[in-house]
């Protein structure tokens, strides 16, 4: 079996102790960061990348909620909070297993054992064509391809497509869940932008034919990988 990296971001001391040393007795993890405030860990992960992430939810300036919903996370996400109510809602967000405090060392091996075989799962690149998204009352389709750019007006998601405008509850964490990145790129916190509609990238806006739309700092690094691809 290959090693598998990790970072673990918890603002209580002794939890974050404990994962350190709990990461450390399984041969195969490979800690490379550890972390006792979000917005650090979440600046790591804008350049970085890792199998694993291991995120408290109940945290100062941004929790681990917020973070998962504003950020395009690539690793298997193992949640660990003290709070069972936070389960739903981390199924929600499709992370890999949750960790109730205080958790023994069998279940946190568990929580790794299910993570890395979702890692080791086989995968195929099937391209996606068409999406569904939520609109008042139905579901509406949308072809992927016409999808110009994604703007957030607060509680809601406009999406622009080549035809028409669609309004949507559905957030841009779930958004970037069904449409793959390599065609509908995360660029801003209010924006998502189609790779194949951009016109021009001047300094840190693109240009779209009719749209200008800000490169923020969060999302700079990924957008550009995504260019390079």
């Amino acid at each position: 079996m290959r090693n598998f990296t990790c970072i673990i971001i918890e603002d209580e001391p002794l939890a974050l102790e404990r994962a350190i040393d709990f990461a450390g007795k399984i041969p195969f993890l490979e800690v490379r960061a550890s972390f006792d405030n979000s917005l650090e860990g979440h600046a790591y992960l804008q350049n970085n990348e890792v199998d694993l992430l291991f995120l408290d939810i109940n945290m100062d300036e941004l929790s681990g909620i917020e973070l998962l919903e504003g950020t395009k996370i690539q690793s298997q996400v193992i949640i660990t909070t003290a709070y069972q109510e936070y389960a739903m809602k981390g199924y929600e967000l499709n992370v890999s297993d949750y960790l109730l405090k205080p958790y023994s060392f069998d279940r946190f091996l568990k929580a790794v054992t299910k993570s890395v075989q979702n890692l080791s799962k086989p995968t195929y690149n099937v391209v996606k064509e068409n999406i569904f998204v939520k609109t008042e009352n139905r579901l509406e389709k949308i072809t992927i391809s016409d999808i110009i750019f994604i703007e957030g007006m607060r509680d809601y998601r406009r999406i622009h497509l080549t035809n028409k405008r669609i309004m949507t509850l559905q957030n841009f964490s779930e958004l970037e869940q069904i449409i793959p990145s390599n065609i509908v790129c995360r660029v801003h916190k209010s924006y998502m932008v189609a790779l194949n509609k951009i016109e021009c990238i001047e300094r840190n806006r693109i240009r779209l034919v009719e749209k200008i739309i800000p490169i923020s700092s969060t999302y700079r690094a990924s957008f550009f990988k995504q260019i390079d691809q």
